[in-house]
């Protein structure tokens, strides 16, 4: 399983998915947050594995 953490949430997944994959199934945008797979920054194209950590964190944009 993998430990997802988004915002003050956390929750067990099983893994072998792709972020995309992930982001999309939690009804996220996927050019709106990051991903950061046990501590370091990963693309939408990473696959999980089955254990680990990844964090997701939301892209905010301003002028």
């Amino acid at each position: 399983m993998v430990k997802v953490i988004f915002k003050n949430a956390e929750l067990e997944i099983p893994g072998n998915i792709t972020i995309r994959a992930l982001i999309t199934d939690l009804g996220l945008n996927p050019q709106s947050v990051l991903a950061v797979k046990d501590g370091k920054l990963v693309n939408n194209e990473t696959r999980l594995g089955h254990q680990g950590e990844v964090k997701l964190i939301s892209v905010i944009s301003g002028g």
